[in-house]
C-alpha cells in the first residue's frame, strides 16, 4: 500500500477518534447538565409539595382545633345546663321543705288548739255526764210516778228490750261464725253419728247385719269350729264374716256387714251341715261353689229388674250390680225394690211432662247404684255410682241423676229432679221403711209443732219424709240476725227432743214482699 494512503488513514482514524472522544465529553456534560437541571427541578417540587404539606396539615390542625373548641364549648353548655336544672330543682325542695316545715308549724298549732279544745271538751262531757245522771235520776223517779211502775217491772220491761238486742247480736255471731264451724262439722258429723249408732242403732244393725242358720244338735256346733278351731276359721277366711257360737241352742249366727258375703256364707253352711263333712278342704269346696251360684243368681235377679223396669242394653257389669242391690236395705228397705219403684216413678213423670219416659226409667233405675259398691271405693254412693255410669258408657243424664239426686248440685239435665223426686216418693210413703202411717203423721207433727213453738215463726212445713224442714219467720217481727237464731235454735231443739235417723235440714225462710195494683 501506498505510505500517503496509510498515513491519510492514520491521519483520518486519528482524527475519527479525537472528534469521538470530543463527541463523547461533551454529551457527558450535556447529561450533567440535564441531570443537575432535573435534580434541581426535583428539589424544587419536593420543597413545593413539603411546602404544600406543612400548609395542608397547619389546616388541619387549626379545623381540629376549632371542632375540639366547639366541642368544649357544647359540653360546657351542657353542664351549664344541668347545673342550671340542679340549681332549680334545688331551689324547688328548698321551697318545698319551706313550705313543709310551715305546714308542721301551723299542724302544731292545730294541735295544739286541738288538745286545747279536747281538754275543753273532756271537761265539758264529765260536766254533762254528771248532769245527765242528775236528769237520769230525775226522769226515772218521774218515770215511776207517771207510769206507776215499780222497780221489777221497768226491769224485766228493760230486760225484754236488752233480750231482743240480744237475739240479733246472738244471730250475728252465729253468721260470722258459721264458716269456722264448717270447718270442723265433718268430725263433728262423724262423733255424732258414732255416738247415734251406739246409743240408738243396736236392732237395726243386728238386723242388717246378721243371719242365723239352724243346726240339728248342738254336736255340730263342735264339727262346725273344729280341732282347735281349725273348720272355724278356714271358714271365716274363705267366706270373710264372723260366725258367732254361743249357748243359744239351734242355731249359728253370722254377722258381716257385706250382704253378699253374708249370704254365700249362711248358705254355704247350710249345704256344710247338710253334707256332715266338715273340713277346711270341704269348706273351700262347698264356698266356691255357692259363690258361683250366687254370682249366677245375682245375674238373674238384676236381669229380672232389667226386664221389669224395661231398660234394655246395660253392660254386663251393671247388671250384676243391680243384682246386688238385693241383697242391701236402706232403713229396712229392699233397694233393688226401690230402685225399679224410682224407675216407674220417674218414667211416668217424663212421661206426663213430655220427656223420654225410657231415659226416666234408666235414670231411676240406676240412681243408687253405687250403694252395690260403696264398700268397695272411697266417697258417697251418688259419687261412686256416677263414677261407674261414667266407666260403663251411659249417658249424661243417667250420670247426673246418679251424682245429683241427694247432692245441691247445679242441674243440667231435668231427669236429675225427676230422680230425686221418685227417690223421695219410694222412700217417704208410708209402710216403706217399715214405718206405720200413724207415727208417720205423728212424726211430721212433731216437727211442725216444735218448729212453731218459737217467737216469729209464720208457718212451718215438714217435708222429705221429715228428712227437711222448711220454715218461714214474719218479716216484721224479725230480722236476718234473729232468723239465723232461730234456725239455730229448732236444729237445737230437735236434737234434744226427737229421736231420728239420719239428719233433718232446717231452712229457714224470711222475706218482705210489696204488692201494689197499678189501674
Amino acid at each position: 500500500m501506498d505510505p500517503k494512503t496509510v498515513i491519510a488513514i492514520v491521519v483520518v482514524t486519528v482524527l475519527a477518534s479525537g472528534l469521538t472522544f470530543v463527541l463523547v465529553r461533551l454529551l457527558d456534560r450535556l447529561r450533567r447538565k440535564d441531570a443537575e437541571s432535573e435534580a434541581r427541578e426535583i428539589v424544587r417540587r419536593g420543597e413545593q409539595e413539603v411546602g404544600s404539606r406543612r400548609r395542608e396539615a397547619e389546616l388541619e390542625i387549626k379545623e381540629l382545633a376549632i371542632q375540639q373548641k366547639a366541642e368544649n364549648e357544647k359540653e360546657l353548655r351542657k353542664l351549664r345546663g344541668e347545673m342550671h336544672e340542679r340549681e332549680h330543682l334545688l331551689d324547688k325542695r328548698q321551697d318545698a321543705l319551706e313550705e313543709h316545715a310551715e305546714q308542721l308549724r301551723k299542724q302544731e298549732k292545730i294541735v295544739e288548739n286541738t288538745q286545747r279544745k279536747l281538754t275543753e271538751r273532756i271537761q265539758d262531757t264529765n260536766r254533762r255526764k254528771e248532769e245527765l245522771a242528775k236528769l237520769i235520776d230525775l226522769h226515772r223517779q218521774t218515770l215511776h210516778e207517771l207510769s206507776g211502775l215499780s222497780r221489777e217491772e221497768a226491769t224485766n220491761r228493760l230486760l225484754e228490750i236488752l233480750d231482743g238486742q240480744l237475739q240479733q247480736e246472738t244471730g250475728a255471731v252465729i253468721l260470722k261464725y258459721e264458716k269456722q264451724i264448717t270447718e270442723t262439722c265433718e268430725q263433728t258429723a262423724r262423733e255424732m253419728l258414732l255416738t247415734a249408732l251406739q246409743r240408738y242403732a243396736a236392732a237395726h244393725t243386728a238386723e242388717t247385719t246378721t243371719s242365723t242358720v239352724g243346726i240339728p244338735n248342738d254336736e255340730m256346733k263342735g264339727r262346725i269350729i273344729g280341732r282347735e278351731g281349725r273348720n272355724i276359721r278356714a271358714f271365716e277366711k274363705v267366706t270373710g264374716v264372723d260366725v258367732i257360737i254361743d249357748d243359744t241352742p239351734g242355731v249359728v249366727i253370722v254377722s258381716a256387714f257385706d250382704m253378699v258375703r253374708r249370704e254365700v256364707a249362711r248358705i254355704a253352711l247350710g249345704k256344710l251341715i247338710a253334707d256332715g263333712r266338715i273340713h277346711p278342704t270341704r269348706i273351700e269346696e262347698i264356698v266356691a261353689g255357692t259363690q258361683r251360684e250366687l254370682e249366677r243368681h245375682i245375674q238373674k235377679l238384676g236381669e229380672e229388674a232389667c226386664h221389669e223396669a224395661e231398660v234394655h242394653g246395660l253392660h254386663a257389669r251393671l247388671v250384676n250390680l243391680l243384682g246386688r242391690l238385693h241383697f242391701r236395705t236402706s232403713y229396712s228397705q229392699n233397694v233393688l225394690r226401690h230402685s225399679i219403684e224410682a224407675a216407674y216413678i220417674t218414667g211416668t213423670l217424663a212421661d206426663e211432662m213430655g220427656f223420654d219416659a225410657a231415659l226416666g226409667r234408666r235414670c231411676g233405675l240406676l240412681h243408687d247404684i253405687g250403694k252395690a259398691a260403696d264398700h268397695e271405693a272411697e266417697g258417697g254412693h251418688p259419687k261412686i255410682g256416677a263414677d261407674l255410669l261414667k266407666r260403663y258408657g251411659e249417658p249424661p243424664e243417667v250420670i247426673q241423676a246418679a251424682a245429683g239426686h241427694h247432692e245441691d248440685m247445679r242441674i243440667d239435665h231435668p231427669y236429675t229432679v225427676l230422680v230425686a223426686a221418685a227417690d223421695a216418693c219410694s222412700a217417704s210413703r208410708p209402710g216403706a221403711r217399715r214405718e206405720t202411717l200413724e207415727r208417720y203423721v205423728k212424726r211430721m207433727e212433731e216437727l211442725e209443732s216444735i218448729a212453731g213453738s218459737f217467737p216469729g215463726v209464720d208457718q212451718a212445713f215438714a217435708i222429705q219424709a221429715g228428712r227437711e224442714l222448711r220454715v218461714i219467720v214474719s218479716a216484721k217481727e224479725t230480722t236476718d240476725e234473729i232468723a239465723a237464731k232461730i234456725c239455730h235454735d229448732i236444729v237445737r231443739a230437735f236434737e234434744q227432743q226427737l229421736t231420728y235417723p239420719g239428719e233433718i235440714k232446717v231452712t229457714v225462710l224470711r222475706e218482705t214482699r210489696h204488692v201494689e195494683m197499678a189501674r
